[in-house]
Protein backbone atom coordinates (compact mmCIF):
# COMPACT_ATOMS: atom_id res chain seq x y z
CA UNK A 1 0.00 0.00 0.00
CA UNK A 2 2.90 2.49 0.88
CA UNK A 3 4.39 2.11 -2.48
CA UNK A 4 0.93 3.36 -4.02
CA UNK A 5 1.13 6.13 -2.34
CA UNK A 6 4.57 6.95 -2.45
CA UNK A 7 4.16 10.71 -3.65
CA UNK A 8 2.28 10.98 -0.31
CA UNK A 9 5.09 9.57 1.63
CA UNK A 10 7.79 11.92 0.11
CA UNK A 11 9.54 14.76 1.03
CA UNK A 12 8.84 16.77 -2.53
CA UNK A 13 5.02 17.70 -1.65
CA UNK A 14 4.28 20.10 1.05
CA UNK A 15 2.26 17.91 3.23
CA UNK A 16 -0.83 20.10 4.62
CA UNK A 17 -1.70 20.79 0.86
CA UNK A 18 -2.52 17.44 0.56
CA UNK A 19 -5.30 17.48 2.96
CA UNK A 20 -6.46 20.56 1.45
CA UNK A 21 -6.57 19.10 -1.67
CA UNK A 22 -8.68 16.01 0.26
CA UNK A 23 -11.11 18.45 2.07
CA UNK A 24 -11.71 20.58 -1.37
CA UNK A 25 -12.31 16.84 -3.15
CA UNK A 26 -14.89 16.27 -0.13
CA UNK A 27 -16.63 19.22 -0.29
CA UNK A 28 -17.55 18.79 -3.92
CA UNK A 29 -18.71 15.36 -2.91
CA UNK A 30 -20.68 16.49 -0.16
CA UNK A 31 -22.85 19.50 -2.42
CA UNK A 32 -23.65 16.41 -4.72
CA UNK A 33 -24.90 14.49 -2.05
CA UNK A 34 -26.61 17.55 -0.25
CA UNK A 35 -27.80 18.11 -3.67
CA UNK A 36 -29.09 15.21 -4.24
CA UNK A 37 -31.29 14.29 -0.99
CA UNK A 38 -32.40 18.17 -1.18
CA UNK A 39 -34.46 17.20 -4.77
CA UNK A 40 -35.18 14.01 -3.10
CA UNK A 41 -37.12 15.35 -0.12
CA UNK A 42 -34.67 13.68 2.38
CA UNK A 43 -34.06 17.30 3.91
CA UNK A 44 -35.57 20.47 2.97
CA UNK A 45 -34.21 24.31 4.05
CA UNK A 46 -37.26 24.72 6.25
CA UNK A 47 -36.47 21.56 8.12
CA UNK A 48 -32.78 22.46 8.86
CA UNK A 49 -33.19 26.09 8.47
CA UNK A 50 -31.92 28.52 6.03
CA UNK A 51 -28.55 29.12 7.09
CA UNK A 52 -27.57 25.54 7.82
CA UNK A 53 -28.67 25.02 4.34
CA UNK A 54 -26.73 27.70 3.17
CA UNK A 55 -23.56 26.11 4.76
CA UNK A 56 -24.40 22.32 3.95
CA UNK A 57 -24.55 23.61 -0.29
CA UNK A 58 -21.53 25.82 0.79
CA UNK A 59 -19.50 22.26 -0.54
CA UNK A 60 -19.62 23.35 -4.26
CA UNK A 61 -16.96 26.20 -3.57
CA UNK A 62 -14.55 23.43 -2.73
CA UNK A 63 -13.77 23.59 -6.85
CA UNK A 64 -12.57 27.24 -5.97
CA UNK A 65 -10.03 25.96 -3.36
CA UNK A 66 -9.07 23.37 -6.55
CA UNK A 67 -7.79 26.40 -8.20
CA UNK A 68 -6.05 28.58 -5.64
CA UNK A 69 -3.95 25.05 -5.28
CA UNK A 70 -3.24 25.05 -8.58
CA UNK A 71 -2.07 28.51 -8.73
CA UNK A 72 -0.42 28.44 -5.64
CA UNK A 73 1.79 25.21 -6.95
CA UNK A 74 2.11 26.04 -10.44
CA UNK A 75 3.09 29.56 -10.17
CA UNK A 76 5.91 29.03 -7.46
CA UNK A 77 8.87 27.86 -9.49
CA UNK A 78 8.20 30.99 -11.83
CA UNK A 79 8.55 33.04 -8.29
CA UNK A 80 11.81 31.92 -7.36
CA UNK A 81 13.32 33.14 -10.70
CA UNK A 82 11.13 36.37 -10.40
CA UNK A 83 12.14 37.44 -7.49
CA UNK A 84 15.77 35.49 -6.62
CA UNK A 85 16.86 34.79 -10.07
CA UNK A 86 16.34 31.12 -9.65
CA UNK A 87 16.73 29.55 -13.03
CA UNK A 88 13.79 30.18 -15.83
CA UNK A 89 11.37 26.68 -15.20
CA UNK A 90 11.49 24.96 -18.29
CA UNK A 91 7.88 25.66 -20.44
CA UNK A 92 8.86 22.25 -22.22
CA UNK A 93 9.16 20.52 -18.97
CA UNK A 94 6.21 22.41 -17.66
CA UNK A 95 3.61 21.57 -20.66
CA UNK A 96 5.04 18.14 -20.67
CA UNK A 97 4.14 17.34 -16.35
CA UNK A 98 0.90 18.71 -17.37
CA UNK A 99 0.26 16.55 -19.59
CA UNK A 100 1.33 13.10 -18.49
CA UNK A 101 -0.46 13.87 -15.07
CA UNK A 102 -3.75 15.50 -15.97
CA UNK A 103 -4.81 13.82 -20.18
CA UNK A 104 -4.74 10.13 -20.02
CA UNK A 105 -6.95 9.76 -16.93
CA UNK A 106 -9.49 12.60 -18.76
CA UNK A 107 -9.20 10.67 -22.13
CA UNK A 108 -9.72 7.13 -20.06
CA UNK A 109 -12.76 8.41 -18.18
CA UNK A 110 -14.21 10.14 -21.60
CA UNK A 111 -14.20 7.18 -23.60
CA UNK A 112 -15.53 4.72 -20.82
CA UNK A 113 -18.34 7.19 -20.04
CA UNK A 114 -19.19 7.81 -23.72
CA UNK A 115 -19.23 4.05 -24.13
CA UNK A 116 -21.00 3.13 -21.38
CA UNK A 117 -23.65 6.06 -20.76
CA UNK A 118 -23.06 8.84 -23.71
CA UNK A 119 -23.00 6.65 -26.91
CA UNK A 120 -24.55 9.43 -29.31
CA UNK A 121 -21.26 11.18 -29.48
CA UNK A 122 -20.27 8.53 -31.44
CA UNK A 123 -23.09 9.69 -34.41
CA UNK A 124 -21.26 12.27 -36.81
CA UNK A 125 -24.68 14.93 -35.67
CA UNK A 126 -22.58 15.12 -32.43
CA UNK A 127 -18.71 15.33 -34.08
CA UNK A 128 -18.08 19.12 -33.03
CA UNK A 129 -19.41 18.16 -29.21
CA UNK A 130 -16.87 15.64 -29.37
CA UNK A 131 -14.20 18.21 -30.49
CA UNK A 132 -14.50 20.41 -27.73
CA UNK A 133 -14.29 17.79 -25.53
CA UNK A 134 -10.96 16.48 -27.00
CA UNK A 135 -9.86 19.55 -26.70
CA UNK A 136 -10.84 20.71 -23.23
CA UNK A 137 -12.75 23.59 -24.53
CA UNK A 138 -16.20 22.15 -23.33
CA UNK A 139 -17.02 24.93 -20.49
CA UNK A 140 -17.28 27.51 -23.38
CA UNK A 141 -20.43 25.96 -25.28
CA UNK A 142 -23.87 25.78 -23.39
CA UNK A 143 -24.76 22.20 -25.26
CA UNK A 144 -21.64 20.98 -23.52
CA UNK A 145 -21.19 22.70 -20.65
CA UNK A 146 -21.77 20.24 -17.91
CA UNK A 147 -22.33 17.30 -20.25
CA UNK A 148 -20.85 13.87 -19.95
CA UNK A 149 -19.77 14.42 -16.16
CA UNK A 150 -20.75 17.53 -14.60
CA UNK A 151 -16.88 17.84 -13.25
CA UNK A 152 -15.25 18.06 -16.34
CA UNK A 153 -15.79 21.35 -17.00
CA UNK A 154 -13.54 22.41 -14.37
CA UNK A 155 -11.15 20.47 -15.67
CA UNK A 156 -11.38 23.05 -18.93
CA UNK A 157 -10.74 25.68 -17.01
CA UNK A 158 -7.79 24.28 -14.94
CA UNK A 159 -6.32 22.85 -18.96
CA UNK A 160 -6.84 26.23 -20.02
CA UNK A 161 -4.86 28.18 -17.15
CA UNK A 162 -2.08 25.70 -17.54
CA UNK A 163 -1.91 26.63 -21.07
CA UNK A 164 -1.37 30.35 -21.12
CA UNK A 165 0.68 30.49 -17.67
CA UNK A 166 4.00 29.88 -18.74
CA UNK A 167 3.47 32.51 -21.21
CA UNK A 168 1.95 35.04 -18.63
CA UNK A 169 5.03 34.21 -16.14
CA UNK A 170 7.19 35.32 -19.14
CA UNK A 171 5.03 38.94 -19.82
CA UNK A 172 5.93 38.88 -15.52
CA UNK A 173 9.34 38.66 -16.29
CA UNK A 174 9.94 41.31 -18.37
CA UNK A 175 7.95 43.37 -16.08
CA UNK A 176 9.04 42.59 -12.70
CA UNK A 177 12.95 40.90 -12.97
CA UNK A 178 14.78 44.72 -12.66
CA UNK A 179 15.53 46.27 -9.59
CA UNK A 180 15.43 45.03 -5.80
CA UNK A 181 14.24 42.85 -4.18
CA UNK A 182 10.79 45.30 -2.21
CA UNK A 183 10.35 46.82 -6.23
CA UNK A 184 10.43 43.55 -7.79
CA UNK A 185 7.79 42.13 -4.87
CA UNK A 186 5.46 45.04 -5.45
CA UNK A 187 5.72 44.97 -9.17
CA UNK A 188 4.84 40.67 -8.86
CA UNK A 189 2.00 42.12 -6.44
CA UNK A 190 0.60 44.66 -8.71
CA UNK A 191 0.71 42.12 -11.73
CA UNK A 192 -0.94 39.33 -9.64
CA UNK A 193 -4.08 42.16 -8.53
CA UNK A 194 -4.25 42.86 -12.43
CA UNK A 195 -4.74 39.18 -13.07
CA UNK A 196 -7.21 39.11 -10.22
CA UNK A 197 -8.93 42.68 -11.38
CA UNK A 198 -8.89 40.74 -14.95
CA UNK A 199 -11.17 37.99 -13.98
CA UNK A 200 -13.76 39.83 -11.98
CA UNK A 201 -13.96 42.17 -15.23
CA UNK A 202 -14.88 39.22 -17.51
CA UNK A 203 -17.13 37.39 -14.93
CA UNK A 204 -18.96 40.75 -14.77
CA UNK A 205 -19.28 41.08 -18.26
CA UNK A 206 -19.76 37.67 -19.34
CA UNK A 207 -22.45 37.69 -16.77
CA UNK A 208 -23.96 40.57 -18.19
CA UNK A 209 -24.59 38.98 -21.47
CA UNK A 210 -25.52 36.06 -19.72
CA UNK A 211 -28.63 37.57 -18.08
CA UNK A 212 -29.29 40.56 -20.77
CA UNK A 213 -28.19 38.93 -24.46
CA UNK A 214 -29.89 41.42 -26.45
CA UNK A 215 -28.09 44.69 -25.05
CA UNK A 216 -25.61 46.72 -27.24
CA UNK A 217 -22.04 45.18 -28.41
CA UNK A 218 -19.57 46.83 -28.49
CA UNK A 219 -17.70 44.57 -30.57
CA UNK A 220 -19.26 43.14 -33.66
CA UNK A 221 -21.09 40.07 -33.42
CA UNK A 222 -18.67 37.12 -34.74
CA UNK A 223 -15.94 39.31 -32.72
CA UNK A 224 -18.06 39.30 -29.76
CA UNK A 225 -18.75 35.57 -29.96
CA UNK A 226 -15.10 34.65 -30.34
CA UNK A 227 -14.39 36.75 -27.35
CA UNK A 228 -17.28 35.21 -24.87
CA UNK A 229 -16.25 31.46 -26.23
CA UNK A 230 -12.54 32.28 -25.16
CA UNK A 231 -12.79 34.76 -21.91
CA UNK A 232 -15.65 33.71 -20.33
CA UNK A 233 -17.30 30.57 -21.78
CA UNK A 234 -20.31 29.79 -19.54
CA UNK A 235 -19.41 30.44 -15.92
CA UNK A 236 -15.81 32.14 -16.17
CA UNK A 237 -12.51 31.55 -16.41
CA UNK A 238 -11.82 32.04 -12.41
CA UNK A 239 -8.62 33.87 -13.28
CA UNK A 240 -9.21 35.43 -9.74
CA UNK A 241 -8.93 32.34 -8.15
CA UNK A 242 -5.88 31.33 -8.98
CA UNK A 243 -4.62 35.11 -8.64
CA UNK A 244 -5.23 34.29 -4.81
CA UNK A 245 -3.57 31.16 -5.18
CA UNK A 246 -0.30 33.11 -7.04
CA UNK A 247 -0.39 35.71 -4.00
CA UNK A 248 -0.38 33.15 -1.34
CA UNK A 249 2.25 31.25 -2.93
CA UNK A 250 4.35 34.59 -3.02
CA UNK A 251 3.91 34.74 0.77
CA UNK A 252 5.15 30.73 0.62
CA UNK A 253 8.37 31.18 -1.54
CA UNK A 254 9.11 34.75 0.67
CA UNK A 255 8.83 32.24 3.79
CA UNK A 256 11.33 29.95 2.13
CA UNK A 257 13.72 32.14 1.16
CA UNK A 258 14.11 35.03 3.95
CA UNK A 259 12.67 33.22 6.93
CA UNK A 260 13.34 36.51 8.76
CA UNK A 261 11.24 38.63 6.90
CA UNK A 262 9.04 40.46 9.77
CA UNK A 263 5.94 39.92 7.79
CA UNK A 264 6.95 36.43 7.57
CA UNK A 265 7.58 36.18 11.38
CA UNK A 266 4.24 37.95 12.04
CA UNK A 267 2.31 35.49 10.23
CA UNK A 268 4.39 32.37 11.82
CA UNK A 269 3.17 34.33 15.58
CA UNK A 270 0.01 34.60 14.62
CA UNK A 271 -1.42 31.99 12.25
CA UNK A 272 -4.67 31.26 14.72
CA UNK A 273 -5.39 35.09 14.34
CA UNK A 274 -5.11 33.99 10.41
CA UNK A 275 -6.82 31.26 10.58
CA UNK A 276 -10.16 32.60 12.94
CA UNK A 277 -10.71 35.50 10.13
CA UNK A 278 -10.24 32.42 7.00
CA UNK A 279 -13.27 30.61 9.04
CA UNK A 280 -15.46 33.79 9.69
CA UNK A 281 -14.94 34.85 6.42
CA UNK A 282 -15.73 31.75 4.50
CA UNK A 283 -18.96 31.35 6.85
CA UNK A 284 -20.33 35.15 6.53
CA UNK A 285 -19.67 34.18 2.43
CA UNK A 286 -21.70 30.89 3.18
CA UNK A 287 -24.56 32.43 4.54
CA UNK A 288 -25.27 35.29 2.50
CA UNK A 289 -28.05 33.37 0.60
CA UNK A 290 -29.72 33.13 3.56
CA UNK A 291 -30.54 36.87 3.34
CA UNK A 292 -31.67 36.81 -0.07
CA UNK A 293 -33.51 40.46 -0.06
CA UNK A 294 -31.17 42.73 1.13
CA UNK A 295 -30.01 44.75 -1.81
CA UNK A 296 -26.06 45.63 -1.27
CA UNK A 297 -25.76 42.05 -1.36
CA UNK A 298 -26.62 41.69 -4.74
CA UNK A 299 -23.28 41.31 -6.56
CA UNK A 300 -22.83 38.31 -4.19
CA UNK A 301 -26.01 36.49 -4.42
CA UNK A 302 -28.00 38.12 -7.06
CA UNK A 303 -28.63 37.03 -10.44
CA UNK A 304 -25.05 39.35 -11.32
CA UNK A 305 -23.33 37.74 -8.38
CA UNK A 306 -19.83 38.61 -10.01
CA UNK A 307 -18.08 38.66 -6.69
CA UNK A 308 -19.72 35.64 -5.20
CA UNK A 309 -16.25 34.13 -6.27
CA UNK A 310 -13.55 35.80 -5.18
CA UNK A 311 -15.32 36.53 -1.36
CA UNK A 312 -15.01 32.24 -1.35
CA UNK A 313 -11.43 32.70 -2.65
CA UNK A 314 -10.24 35.22 -0.53
CA UNK A 315 -11.52 33.32 2.53
CA UNK A 316 -9.53 29.97 1.07
CA UNK A 317 -7.15 32.15 0.42
CA UNK A 318 -6.57 33.16 4.36
CA UNK A 319 -7.23 29.76 5.70
CA UNK A 320 -4.15 28.13 3.13
CA UNK A 321 -1.85 30.94 4.23
CA UNK A 322 -2.81 30.20 8.08
CA UNK A 323 -2.50 26.27 7.56
CA UNK A 324 1.14 27.07 5.86
CA UNK A 325 2.46 29.23 8.05
CA UNK A 326 0.11 27.50 11.00
CA UNK A 327 2.00 26.04 14.55
CA UNK A 328 2.15 22.20 14.87
CA UNK A 329 -1.36 21.86 15.93
CA UNK A 330 -3.01 23.14 13.34
CA UNK A 331 -0.58 21.85 10.38
CA UNK A 332 -0.75 18.15 12.36
CA UNK A 333 -4.72 18.15 11.07
CA UNK A 334 -4.33 18.51 7.55
CA UNK A 335 -1.31 16.36 7.56
CA UNK A 336 -2.98 13.61 8.50
CA UNK A 337 -1.74 10.68 6.66
CA UNK A 338 -5.38 9.54 5.94
CA UNK A 339 -6.64 12.26 4.92
CA UNK A 340 -3.29 13.03 2.41
CA UNK A 341 -3.78 9.56 0.75
CA UNK A 342 -7.14 10.82 -0.01
CA UNK A 343 -5.70 14.14 -1.26
CA UNK A 344 -3.04 11.73 -3.58
CA UNK A 345 -6.51 9.88 -4.85
CA UNK A 346 -8.68 13.21 -4.97
CA UNK A 347 -8.09 13.53 -8.97
CA UNK A 348 -9.77 10.20 -9.74
CA UNK A 349 -12.17 10.88 -7.14
CA UNK A 350 -13.54 14.08 -8.29
CA UNK A 351 -13.87 12.49 -12.13
CA UNK A 352 -15.39 9.49 -10.90
CA UNK A 353 -17.39 10.44 -7.94
CA UNK A 354 -20.72 11.76 -9.62
CA UNK A 355 -20.75 9.11 -12.82
CA UNK A 356 -20.89 6.82 -9.37
CA UNK A 357 -22.95 8.61 -7.23
CA UNK A 358 -25.94 8.53 -10.31
CA UNK A 359 -25.17 4.83 -10.31
CA UNK A 360 -25.83 4.24 -6.81
CA UNK A 361 -28.97 6.44 -7.54
CA UNK A 362 -30.36 4.80 -10.37
CA UNK A 363 -29.57 0.72 -9.44
CA UNK A 364 -28.95 0.91 -5.46
CA UNK A 365 -31.22 3.49 -3.77
CA UNK A 366 -34.27 2.23 -4.82
CA UNK A 367 -34.15 -0.78 -2.79
CA UNK A 368 -33.08 1.25 -0.19
CA UNK A 369 -35.68 3.65 0.11
CA UNK A 370 -37.54 4.37 3.18
CA UNK A 371 -38.85 7.01 5.94
CA UNK A 372 -35.65 6.83 7.89
CA UNK A 373 -33.73 9.97 6.40
CA UNK A 374 -30.90 9.26 8.25
CA UNK A 375 -30.54 6.03 6.55
CA UNK A 376 -30.57 7.51 3.01
CA UNK A 377 -28.63 9.83 3.75
CA UNK A 378 -25.97 7.70 5.26
CA UNK A 379 -25.94 5.21 2.41
CA UNK A 380 -24.74 7.59 0.25
CA UNK A 381 -21.78 8.03 2.21
CA UNK A 382 -21.41 4.41 2.69
CA UNK A 383 -21.09 4.20 -1.13
CA UNK A 384 -18.47 6.69 -1.60
CA UNK A 385 -16.43 4.70 1.21
CA UNK A 386 -17.08 1.33 -0.62
CA UNK A 387 -17.29 2.25 -3.96
CA UNK A 388 -16.20 5.37 -4.70
CA UNK A 389 -12.53 5.40 -2.71
CA UNK A 390 -11.77 2.03 -3.56
CA UNK A 391 -12.43 2.68 -7.41
CA UNK A 392 -10.57 5.76 -7.09
CA UNK A 393 -7.60 3.76 -5.69
CA UNK A 394 -7.63 1.70 -8.46
CA UNK A 395 -8.15 4.08 -11.34
CA UNK A 396 -4.86 6.03 -9.33
CA UNK A 397 -2.49 2.94 -9.50
CA UNK A 398 -3.50 1.75 -12.98
CA UNK A 399 -3.88 5.03 -14.45
CA UNK A 400 -2.54 7.86 -12.89
CA UNK A 401 0.53 6.72 -10.90
CA UNK A 402 1.80 4.52 -14.41
CA UNK A 403 1.88 7.85 -16.36
CA UNK A 404 3.01 10.03 -13.86
CA UNK A 405 6.08 7.82 -13.66
CA UNK A 406 6.41 8.51 -17.37
CA UNK A 407 5.95 12.30 -17.29
CA UNK A 408 9.19 12.12 -14.35
CA UNK A 409 11.05 10.06 -17.04
CA UNK A 410 10.33 11.82 -19.63
CA UNK A 411 11.17 15.47 -18.07
CA UNK A 412 14.16 14.50 -15.61
CA UNK A 413 17.03 16.53 -15.48
CA UNK A 414 19.75 15.51 -15.91
CA UNK A 415 23.07 16.71 -13.54
CA UNK A 416 26.61 17.36 -15.75
CA UNK A 417 28.44 14.52 -13.88
CA UNK A 418 25.72 12.25 -15.40
CA UNK A 419 25.68 13.48 -18.70
CA UNK A 420 29.46 13.35 -18.65
CA UNK A 421 29.27 9.80 -17.76
CA UNK A 422 26.78 8.81 -20.18
CA UNK A 423 28.93 10.60 -22.72
CA UNK A 424 31.86 8.81 -21.87
CA UNK A 425 30.56 5.53 -21.74
CA UNK A 426 28.85 6.38 -25.54
CA UNK A 427 32.05 7.32 -26.66
CA UNK A 428 33.71 3.60 -25.37
CA UNK A 429 30.34 1.54 -26.77
CA UNK A 430 30.68 3.39 -29.81
CA UNK A 431 34.03 4.78 -30.85
CA UNK A 432 34.51 7.29 -33.62
CA UNK A 433 36.27 6.15 -36.65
Amino acid sequence: MKLFFKDVDQNTTIPVLDGVRAFACLSVIAYHIFRFTLISGVWSPNSIGNLTSSLVLAGYTGVTLFFILSGFLLFMPYIRSLLFDDPWPSMRRFYLRRVFRILPGYYVSLVILILLTQRQYLQPAYWKQLALFLTLLMDSNAHTYQAINGPYWTLAVEWQFYMILPFFALLLRWIVQKGTFRWRLYKLWGCVAALAVWGLATRYWGRSWQINPHQPALLPPVVHNVAMFFLYGQSGKFMEDFAVGMFVSTLYVIWKVLPEHRFVRWLLGHSWLVWGIGVCWLFLASVWPAFPNHAFLSPFIGAHNWLCEISFAIGYGICMTAILFGQSELQRMWAWLPLRRIGALSYGMYIWHLPLILLFMAYVLPWIQNDWHTIVFSSYWVWVILIVIPFSYLFYRFIELPWMEIGRRVTRTRSPLREAVVASKREIDHPSA
